[in-house]
Parts: C-alpha cells; structure tokens; sequence
C-alpha cells in the first residue's frame, strides 16, 4: 500500500513523496476475538520478525497486526536505505522531525486498525522507530489530528513502545494547552513505556525524558518500566510485563481486574 504526502514548496509548487509499504503479516487470534493490535519493528527489520514473536505470547484474545516499513535513505545512516517509518537524523530533542514520513506511518496504521468490528478494541505498540511512531499514534489520538492538520479518527485503548522515544516533544505541551478535549483524552489513554537502562542505542535518558514529557502534558494513565542490564532487545521479564499490562487494560479474558 502506498501513500502520497504533499507539501507546497516554494512558487507554490507541489512536492509529492510516495511511501510504499510492504508485505503485512497477521497473527489470528487463537481464543474469542477481544483486541486488535498493530505492532511495529525497529529500523531495518520487517513485519515478519515480531510476528513470529507475538505468535507465542499467551495472549489468545489479541490479533496482531505487523506491517513493514518503507525502504528509504535514513540519514541516522548516511542515507543508506533501508526500513524505516520516517526519516531520522539523530535520536535527540533537538533533532529535526520528519512529521510528513511520521504522519504517513500513523496513517497506515489508523487505516490498518479502521476497517475492525465496532465491539473490538484497538492498539498499537512497536519497538524502537516502531514504538515512536506508537508514541506518536497516541499524540495524534489525543489531539484529534496528525501533524499536517488532517483528522485522526481512529479511537485507541492502548500503546505500548519498547526501547523508543517521543517524536515531536518540543511542540506537544502547547498544543494539549490549546483543548480541554484533548486533556481529557489524554488522562484516559493507557500507555506503557519499557525502556532498558544499558541500551546504546536508543539511550534510556530519551525513553525517561519521554515518559516525563508525556505526563507533563496530561498523559496521567501512564506505567513507564525499566531494566536493569537491558540493551536494544526485549527479555522475557519484559514481555511478560507486555502481556500482564496489556491483559488488564485492555480487560481481556483471563483479566484479574
């Protein structure tokens, strides 16, 4: 599937780029239909890698639904191409963002997770760039729209990001300023954050900084976990914590709560 993003340049010509994304794979649910979730790699991997994960975690009442990224020129890597959800720089608060590749992504999931019944409820979570863009999903949720000002219309009841970080944190305190509706949202969106403390790639100073950027902005039904000793890859204890969290939230059967 592929989507066009326009941005007027200067003499008021359009500058159009294509965003080809690639093969989509599906983890049926194996009990009663309850959630759908679509979950996004890390830079360079592809769909096919978490699925072969999610499959085996024992959360019978989820369908999960793993994308993968357009191959581009990522300037993180001199402009190698390789899979990614938007383009990056470098990993830092004052780094540019892409919100034209950002908005894309978010769009191919919202469009992923809108043609699901009415009675199921619905997700995203990735790791790494993948959890970004989950991070940046939920923005987009509580404000009402994408970065380009167009509306974002589909009602989220979870995120999850291993090992990422928030996109665009320099403008979201003034724009949750601006609506009581999007405060209100944003109060009521469970998120779980799990960063690792040893991660040398994306370092565990920007997972924490973007935990507390988001409660700074109202983000308050918010569980932000750590690891000791974790690097860039997920451990058991963590996807255990995923599948508790996510068990209780989203009140799947077999729920405590």
């Amino acid at each position: 599937m592929s989507f066009n993003s326009s941005t007027m340049g200067s003499g008021s010509r359009t500058t159009r780029r294509t965003f080809e994304f690639g093969r989509t794979h599906v983890v049926r649910p194996k009990g009663k239909h309850q959630a759908t979730i679509v979950w996004l790699h890390g830079l360079g991997d592809k769909g096919s890698s978490w699925s072969q994960i999610l499959e085996t975690l024992p959360l019978p009442n989820i369908k999960w639904i793993c994308p993968t990224a357009p191959t581009r020129p990522v300037a993180l890597l001199g402009g190698f191409p390789c899979t990614a959800w938007f383009d990056v720089g470098e990993i830092s608060e004052d780094a540019p963002d892409d919100l034209e590749g950002l908005d894309a992504s978010a769009a191919h999931v919202a469009n992923l997770l809108s043609t699901e019944p009415a009675n199921i409820k619905l997700g995203v979570g990735g790791f790494s760039m993948g959890a970004a863009v989950a991070v940046y999903s939920a923005t987009c949720r509580v404000l009402g729209q994408y970065g380009n000002g167009n509306p974002y219309q589909v009602t989220l009841s979870a995120i999850v990001g291993l090992s990422g970080w928030l996109p665009c944190s320099r403008t979201l305190m003034n724009q949750m300023e601006r609506s009581h509706e999007a405060a209100r949202r944003a109060a009521t969106l469970p998120i779980l954050l799990c960063h690792g403390i040893g991660d040398d790639v994306v370092a565990y100073k920007h997972g924490e900084k973007s935990a507390q950027t988001l409660s700074a902005a109202g983000f308050r039904n918010l569980t932000f976990r750590t690891y000791n000793g974790l690097g860039h890859y997920t451990i058991p204890e963590e996807t255990d914590e995923v599948c508790n969290w996510l068990t209780a939230r989203l009140m799947l059967d077999g729920s405590r709560s």
